[in-house]
């Protein structure tokens, strides 16, 4: 669990001006250092290594970095657009926060403005021929960063904005938020099993104060304010919820008003959702990848059946072993609800079901996916796999044109139902916890 700053602290470190910025800052203090070291140099030295020749190379720098950091800006613009169209919308933003991407960018910004910083200091005579010394030395460092900036940059072109690696970027994001979720179900407090039935009818509710989607929750201060005030608190709406002033965040016990303000304090809400503690978040949006390619307009069924395989690698996560430290109570006096594994397998499943009805190689890929899911050893899974193994059938039979089609698609399906009743015999054995995706 973060705290609201730490996490607002990430989110800002993780914007393309961030680094640019800080990169900039140091670029500008390696320029100017020269003029403190310069007193520390050997006078003899300037001679013997030709320090005039940093005039040249400064400017070459300068020139060239400008229209190679608008060369990658107009490139970056390109892959998000293509993003944008080949993907979801809402994989944009996990492109936006590539550090290779980042990284590169800063580094010609940075570069740029040592060179011109430095062309400046030259013309003022702040170095002297002791100073030129060292910012030739530091030139020389700077040249072989941006080669090697330059080179991973070239590799980094043939893959930034593709469906493939946009895809994988979206897995990585779930399966991080879904292992989050795992060490931390109910986010260190208490479970909530039904957010209705399990909170108090005494409980006064403390209205959402704006609109949007929760996207993360503060669950450390939740609890320093229900500690303080010897009260409880249980939770109404968790990060992927949609809330408006009409709707409780939260439901309170042995609380006055004037806390209420605290409380909504501790809920971040923004116009979209984020990856960060909503697994459901990237379900959706993996599940959009694979409904697009799906579209008549793009007609790509490969892309997604290698989405229903991602699904269910992201859904193995949640049951893979757990420590008991993983599931202790930190905050008992917040009461937070979990999340249905019905709920994930409708987000990833139901949408291609339905898209790809018509398409044989997606349904049968479906099936096996629930057939892989109901021999994991999970009762939640089995029968969530054999429900929407029967769905799925539903829609291939009014879907699929041939008789031929149909009966391999049934025929996968009674696999699932066989794989569900013999699960609870052969339960998934998992030798080591696999390694993050």
């Amino acid at each position: 669990m973060t705290s609201r700053w730490i996490w607002l602290l990430t989110q800002v470190t993780r914007r393309i001006w961030f680094r640019a910025a800080l990169f900039s800052v140091a670029a500008v203090a390696t320029a100017l250092v020269a003029i403190l070291v310069a007193p520390y140099i050997p006078s003899d030295l300037p001679t013997q290594i030709g320090a005039d020749a940093v005039d040249n190379i400064l400017g070459i720098i300068a020139s060239s970095m400008l229209s190679v950091t608008t060369f990658s800006l107009s490139t970056m613009v390109s892959a998000y657009s293509a993003a944008t169209s080949n993907v979801t919308p809402r994989a944009t933003t996990l492109v936006m926060e590539d550090t290779t991407t980042q990284n590169v960018l800063a580094t010609f910004v940075g570069s740029f403005l040592f060179s011109l910083v430095g062309i400046i200091a030259l013309s003022t005579g702040a170095y002297g021929d002791r100073g030129r010394v060292v910012l030739f030395a530091v030139t020389i460092v700077v040249v072989g960063l941006i080669v090697v900036t330059l080179l991973r940059w070239i590799d980094h072109l043939s893959r930034l904005g593709r469906v493939t690696e946009t895809t994988e970027r979206v897995e990585k994001a779930t399966t991080d938020a879904m292992r989050r979720r795992i060490e931390s179900p109910y986010l260190g407090g208490a479970p909530l099993k039904n957010r209705l039935r399990d909170t108090p009818d005494r409980a006064r509710p403390v209205r959402a104060g704006s609109i949007g989607y929760v996207q993360h929750v503060d669950a450390a201060a939740l609890s320093d304010i229900a500690e303080a005030a010897k009260g409880d608190i249980y939770l109404a709406a968790i990060p992927g919820d949609f809330i408006d002033p009409s709707e409780a965040l939260a439901y309170v016990t042995g609380f006055d008003e004037d806390r209420d303000d605290a409380i909504r304090n501790c809920f971040s809400t923004g116009d979209t959702r984020s990856f960060d503690q909503d697994p459901r978040f990237g379900a959706c949006v993996l599940t959009e990848i694979a409904s697009r390619a799906l579209s008549p307009g793009i007609n790509d069924p490969g892309t997604a059946i290698d989405v229903i395989g991602r699904a269910v690698r992201v859904l193995a996560v949640w049951i893979e072993p757990k420590d008991e430290a993983e599931t202790t109570i930190l905050f008992p006096r917040l009461h937070v609800p979990g999340i249905a594994i019905g709920d994930l397998f409708d987000d990833f499943f139901t949408p291609i079901a339905r898209d790809g009805a018509g398409i044989v190689e997606v349904q049968l890929r479906l099936q096996k996916a629930f057939r892989s899911l109901a021999r994991l050893g999970d009762d939640r899974y089995e029968g969530n796999a054999a429900r929407h193994a029967r769905q799925a059938l539903q829609r291939a039979e009014l879907g699929l044109s041939l008789e031929e089609e149909k009966q391999r698609v049934r025929d996968i399906a009674a696999d699932v139902e066989a794989a569900s009743s013999a699960s609870a015999e052969t339960p998934v054995f998992w030798p080591t916890r696999p390694t993050p995706l």
